[in-house]
């Protein structure tokens, strides 16, 4: 594994490094040996944000964790990622298992037998709930007023300028997200 560390609104001290390699080394039996794990601290209201980012297989693992000691915050962005693996390694040998889809080989190497993770099953994932509705042609401006009307965290529409499918959300820190298609 390769690493890459940056810091936001604080310099990343040598022990800081230390400490995140020492942690995300038990990722190390899981994740291919050419795998880069992008980590990003920054302090955020007298607390420390650690995001560990970690692009695989047309997948991107991601960890955000705030916390007040840096230690605490890696060890549950380890933990978020393992689970996030475990799962993706899951579904891949389910695909597999089934023989509709073939795998690449990135893919069927990143599937090689793991001891310590191959008794885990991911959990079902069941949806209990669909909804259809009509895209009305809006601006992004008249969605967030109807995100906030709806008192919900994002709002499907249809934009009036591209006739493209939008999505706005509303962000942790309380601002407003628009997602586009490329």
């Amino acid at each position: 594994m390769r690493f890459e560390f940056t810091g936001k609104n604080m310099t990343v001290k040598e022990g800081m490094k230390e400490r995140a390699i020492k942690k995300l080394s038990r990722l190390d039996k899981i994740l291919p040996e050419d795998a880069v794990v992008y980590v990003t601290f920054s302090e955020v209201k007298h607390k420390t944000k650690i995001e560990v980012s970690v692009p695989m297989h047309k997948r991107m693992l991601r960890a955000e964790v705030l916390d007040e000691d840096v230690s605490n915050c890696m060890d549950a962005a380890v933990d978020i990622l393992e689970r996030q693996i475990v799962k993706y390694k899951t579904r891949l040998r389910d695909r597999r298992r089934r023989g509709t889809t073939t795998l690449t080989n990135d893919e069927l190497q990143f599937l090689q037998p793991d001891e310590q993770h191959d008794e885990v099953s991911a959990p079902e994932i069941a949806i209990v709930r669909t909804k259809k509705f009509a895209l009305k042609p809006m601006d992004a401006q008249e969605a967030v007023m109807e995100l906030e009307l709806l008192n919900h965290d994002f709002y499907v529409f249809r934009n009036g300028w591209t006739d493209e499918i939008n999505v706005v959300y509303k962000r942790k820190d309380g601002e407003y997200g628009l997602i586009e298609p490329q």
